[in-house]
């Protein structure tokens, strides 16, 4: 039976495993491998021949686990570390109060008047309490891997070093603390026949509180970043507002020199009229060539129906030119639909300078943007050539950012979807035959 108990106890800590680090890995078949791997290497070291402590076998096999894990996906090790670490911690835990619990459930009924009357259920005694044991184990597992699932949701996010550090120090001190403890109960047990039940109280508390101090920490260190997640998503919006107000300055400066054309047209009018009555028909063509050469320079190359978008998409067609990267805007704003100039400056700036970023820069690269009206729906559509392949974010079904300096970047399309929200539409991406393909919907009034 004890074999059959030590098999069990290694196959649901397994599946346990698995169905907790699948929500942390890109790849559910690396989770569901990663526990079949464990429990192999646990039942092979069970039965080996040679002597081997349980402590070390059960070591020998997470570390197994976590060199598998980083082999199958290359990235983010202090993360996948860390989630090793803190399910084997609480799973440790969880078994120390089933033993505890099991042994004092277990001498209780054997002490009864009922089993020194009815000897011959003892084998029928052993097997529920064993049931029991394992039970306990899986309840108190799930139980805090329900509660770290739910704290800690910042599943793809990378970690420093400290963090980790911050992150590993309840557990390790915890484990360390329950070593200490075990050795003096199994003392008790040899020494004394059985531990004082006032020692195994504060052993079950001991754990209680280590496992409470873990989700604890991983609460707080969770706040820190979400906190810090805010602060730079304000910090953005606020760029992003200083862009638009820069915009808007150009675009009064815009207006200020149209205004000056218009109000110097009469005078232009009357040097041609001039020039013209003096049959000076070759000044009378390069006057009128200068002038028609200063009201385009004046008006700008593009019109969208608003003066913001217009500044806006005739920065990206100079950039792109400047790189060497062909433009072609089919935009117009959508006058009337109830839909903020701002909002839309926000979504074309993001979409736009994400599509300049990741853009072959050689004679390939192209973006392009249109608009157009489906019923109510308001669509915007930004393409742009793409080379490579986009690993995605499993919490939010948006690409992670390929920048090296992710706190700082990756909030373009979260604020693009924000703003599609707001008008309750939604986002899509497509990556085909080499072009990335953003579209945006907005629902029109």
């Amino acid at each position: 039976m004890q074999d059959v108990v030590v098999y069990a106890e290694i196959f649901i800590r397994g599946c346990c495993f698995g169905w907790f680090a699948r929500r942390y890995l890109r790849k559910k078949k690396t989770a569901l491998y990663a526990s079949m791997l464990y429990c192999f290497i646990m039942a092979v070291l069970y039965i080996m021949p040679l002597v081997i402590k349980a402590g070390t076998a059960y070591i020998t096999g997470i570390m197994a686990v976590f060199i598998f894990i980083c082999f199958m996906e290359r990235q983010n090790y202090k993360q996948k570390l860390f989630i090793v670490e803190v399910f084997f911690t609480l799973n440790w835990f969880a078994a120390a109060i089933a033993e505890i619990l099991y042994d004092n459930l277990y001498e209780f009924i054997l002490r009864t008047n009922y089993m020194a009357r009815h000897t011959e259920y003892m084998s029928l005694l052993y097997i529920l309490v064993c049931i029991f044991y394992i039970f306990i184990e899986l309840l108190f597992t799930v139980s805090g891997s329900l509660c770290i699932l739910k704290v800690y949701k910042n599943k793809h996010a990378d970690m420093s070093e400290k963090e980790l550090f911050m992150l590993a120090v309840p557990s390790f001190m915890g484990i360390t603390g329950y070593q200490i403890i075990y050795y003096y109960r199994f003392f008790s047990i040899t020494e004394a026949g059985r531990p004082l039940d006032i020692y195994d109280a504060l052993v079950l508390l001991y754990c209680l509180a280590s496992v409470i101090t873990i989700v604890v920490v991983i609460v707080l260190y969770h706040n820190i970043k979400t906190k810090q997640a805010e602060n730079m998503q304000a910090g953005l919006i606020a760029a992003q507002a200083g862009n638009i107000r820069k915009h808007i300055k150009q675009v009064e400066s815009l207006y200020n020199d149209i205004r000056s054309t218009r109000h110097d047209m009469a005078n232009h009018i009357l040097v041609l009229e001039r020039l013209y009555a003096g049959n000076k028909t070759e000044e009378a063509a390069a006057y009128s060539a200068k002038l028609k050469d200063n009201l385009n320079r004046t008006a700008g190359g593009i019109k969208s129906g608003n003066p913001v978008t217009d500044v806006i998409l005739q920065e990206i067609k100079e950039e792109a030119g400047k790189a060497g990267i062909s433009f072609n805007s089919e935009f117009y704003y959508p006058e009337g639909a109830g839909i903020d100039a701002f909002d839309i400056s926000i979504i074309l700036n993001n979409a736009l300078q994400n599509a300049l970023e990741n853009t072959n820069k050689d004679s390939t690269g192209s973006i392009s943007v249109i608009s157009y009206r489906r019923n109510n729906a308001y669509m915007i559509e930004v393409k742009n050539s793409f080379k490579g392949n986009l690993e995605w974010d499993g919490e939010n079904g948006l690409p992670i950012t390929s920048k090296k300096e992710k706190e700082c970047h990756g909030y373009g399309l979260p604020n693009i979807r924000r703003i599609a929200w707001k008008y309750s539409g939604d986002i899509d991406i497509e990556l085909r035959d080499g072009e990335f393909c953003l579209c945006i919907m907005l629902m029109a009034e």
